[in-house]
């Protein structure tokens, strides 16, 4: 329901529109802004692969945990002092964050970020939707779309812009002076709804919220240490299954029963939402993997720098803010949001499936443009079409917990499919290079006149032969590595193209719009 005192007008309300998109802007960048500095990290730290690829999981945990609670956490203390200690929070652990001396540290100070930072995106979209008169919020909310969109790609081309003229501290820092602006205008131009009533201390769903971290808490760790730990060999693995099956069945419970959970999981009877949130998933999986995985392979195979990576990712963008509003367009007139959903994924698919076709250890920049362009427009086809589906048949207060689960899904998506990246990665790495070197026979003709014909040529480059035949070997070693890499990524761009054709017919058996009625674009977009 609308209040309209909380409708603004003239000057102050295009003040509280620009402070909430900088804040949604600035939680949605930094998801993805680490992307392009984690090779930076990883040496500067002394840190694995899958350690650094915690940096980007802690934030995503962090987020999960606190979007199912931000509306909870706005009636208690005030929307407008929720929001401007989330920013205080955010822009405090950015300054630490930047002055993190371990990898650890960093993992830690990420997650605090990404308590912060989680509540930035929802609650920036309310106060947005509520300053606008009903007439006009799909402007507003169009505006804001963009943002949510175009953030996770906008992040790698600044990122690199950081990182290659200053050092990686400073994507963090960075946040520092915005985060400033955005208090100061938050606590001067923002006004809290007034709610009927804040719980009492015991009403609260501790025990949900405790569950909800552990469950996803431990979720993550078995997907990154995994690998690395053999699996179920590992008795800390079995012991983190074991905590979030566990978790998991007594989350379920306690939020079934508790008078006021913490999340509201009856909504979830509704076919529409439950088919919508799962999409929501496979979104963040293909959204966040994809942005992950390009500029890695990138970065680590074809030794771009970080600014070239990011810098790549630019025209899908913007395919994607042109896609938009026509897609918009598409869902006034009528078109069914199954058949644009199916359309989205079926460009990823393509998407994939030519990522797959054109990677070796050294595809040229041109081969990409095409590409990304295909995600770009696979994006734009999927997001606003998504949420609106799996809100089409809900009513009132259901539209609110229905969209919280969608971003909690879609983020969820979002650290799942990166950390099974990560994995996968590792696992595929280690098999092909194994293949590989057990097919270098060194009593085989072809690569013995390989190691001579590299010998000869460090030989003429002024090295003794010794030498010149150990680099030779190394040489031969370093290519073989490198080749069982490219073969790692294709398969994942393989696996994630297979993930979204088979999304395609469940999409198709989706009920039609049990109503007439309109739902409002602020209430969608979420």
């Amino acid at each position: 329901m609308q209040d309209d005192s909380l409708v603004e007008y003239g000057a102050r309300r295009i003040i509280i529109t620009l402070t909430a998109i900088l804040c949604a802007l600035l939680e949605i960048v930094d998801t993805t802004i680490v992307n392009v500095a984690l090779p930076e990290m990883k040496g500067n730290l002394g840190s694995t692969l899958s350690e650094v690829g915690w940096v980007i999981t802690a934030y995503a945990i962090g987020n999960v945990i606190i979007v199912p609670m931000t509306s909870w956490l706005s009636q208690q203390f005030g929307r407008r002092n929720y929001f401007a200690a989330s920013i205080i929070i955010f822009t405090i652990f950015s300054f630490l964050c930047g002055n993190a001396t371990n990898i650890w540290e960093l993992v830690g100070f990420r997650f605090m970020q990404g308590l912060g930072g989680g509540a930035l995106l929802v609650t920036s979209q309310t106060i947005i939707t509520e300053s606008y008169p009903v007439a006009k919020r799909s402007m507003a909310q169009a505006i804001y779309g963009l943002g949510v969109i175009i953030g996770p790609t906008l992040g790698p081309p600044l990122g690199g812009y950081i990182v290659d003229n200053y050092s990686w501290p400073f994507i963090f820092y960075i946040n520092i002076p915005i985060g400033i602006i955005a208090t100061i205008l938050t606590i001067q131009f923002v006004k809290s709804p007034k709610f009927s009533e804040k719980r009492k201390a015991i009403d609260v769903d501790w025990v949900g919220i405790a569950l909800l971290a552990i469950t996803v808490g431990s979720l993550q760790y078995i997907l990154e240490k995994g690998q690395e730990d053999d699996w179920f060999d590992s008795k800390t693995i079995i012991l983190f299954t074991s905590t979030a099956i566990l978790g998991f069945v007594l989350f379920l419970w306690r939020e079934l029963t508790f008078r006021y959970p913490i999340v509201e999981l009856r909504v979830l009877k509704n076919t529409n939402l439950r088919i919508g949130t799962i999409m929501s998933f496979v979104l963040g999986f293909g959204l966040y993997g994809s942005t992950f995985i390009v500029p890695l392979y990138t970065q680590t195979i074809l030794g771009w720098t970080a600014l070239e990576s990011g810098a790549l990712m630019i025209p899908a963008a913007l395919t994607t803010a042109v896609m938009m509003p026509i897609i918009g367009k598409l869902l006034t007139a009528g078109v069914k949001q199954q058949y644009l959903v199916a359309g989205g994924l079926l460009l990823f698919f393509v998407y994939s499936f030519w990522g797959y076709n054109i990677l070796t250890p050294d595809t040229g920049k041109d081969s990409f443009f095409w590409m990304l362009i295909v995600r770009g427009m696979g994006l734009g086809m999927l997001f606003i079409p998504i949420t609106s589906l799996a809100l089409s048949t809900l009513k009132g207060q259901e539209i609110g917990q229905g969209a919280a689960f969608s971003g909690m899904m879609r983020q969820l998506g979002g650290s799942f499919g990166i950390a099974a990246i990560t994995t996968l990665l590792a696992n595929k790495n280690a098999s092909y290079g194994a293949d590989l070197a057990a097919k270098l026979d060194s009593n085989s003709l072809m690569v013995q006149q390989r190691v001579q014909g590299i010998t000869n040529s460090f030989i003429s480059k002024g090295m003794t032969p010794d030498v010149a035949l150990k680099s030779a070997y190394q040489s031969l070693q370093y290519s073989v590595a490198k080749q069982a890499a490219v073969l790692s990524y294709m398969d994942i761009f393989l696996y994630l193209g297979i993930l979204f054709l088979i999304c395609i017919p469940f999409i198709l058996f989706v009920k039609e719009r049990k109503s007439k009625e309109k739902i409002d674009v602020g209430d969608m977009m979420h």
